[in-house]
């Protein structure tokens, strides 16, 4: 999966594919659905989107090329993220009571690549509101996706996100992904 994260940070950050509609809209869906899981905690179908090798990775730099074995918000696999849930949903989980609301608004999604076998290399912009405790943070920042085809549409292998503010203070940390 390293080659694939590599991929998405060595890209041109102008790229823009000449793509059918349908393949914009089917992209822009894509990302408006799982923005949409997340909102709403859904985390089998969210877990759906991603490929069994699939990676969420929010690197700790701008310039950052690599994730595994290098300093990162989060570089984690299928199994990391089912055990950030059930740490987060277990019953004395204090840090999570009572539990956080999430709003994402995802948008500019624009199609960098189109490969021969169907994936493609997808950017957007996110904004998202936590609202925890009686505070709201908003997260800011920029997603790019490899999303796979497969037979039943597109998979994630690979989620890069960085964040705008990414090295800025935090009252506690971040539990749940953007």
């Amino acid at each position: 999966m390293e080659d694939v994260a590599q991929l998405l940070a060595g890209r041109d950050p102008f790229a823009v594919a000449n793509v059918s509609t349908e393949t914009q809209r089917t992209a822009e869906q894509f990302l408006y659905r799982q923005a949409e899981l997340l909102d709403e905690k859904q985390w089998d179908n969210w877990f759906a989107l991603f490929a069994d090798d699939g990676f969420y990775w929010m690197p700790a730099e701008e310039d950052q090329t690599e994730g595994d074995g290098q300093p990162n918000i989060f570089w984690e696999s299928h199994d990391l993220m089912l055990m950030r849930v059930a740490r987060n949903e277990h019953p004395r989980a204090h840090s999570q009571a009572p539990h956080n609301r999430l709003c994402h608004v995802v948008s500019n999604v624009i199609v960098e690549s189109e490969e021969a076998n169907g994936d493609l290399v997808v950017r957007s912009r996110f904004h998202c509101a936590e609202y925890l405790r009686y505070e709201v943070r908003n997260f800011t920042g920029k997603y790019r996706h490899y999303l796979r085809k497969t037979g039943d549409g597109y998979q994630i292998a690979v989620q890069r996100v960085d964040l705008v503010n990414r090295e800025g203070p935090y009252e506690y940390v971040l539990q749940w992904w953007l």
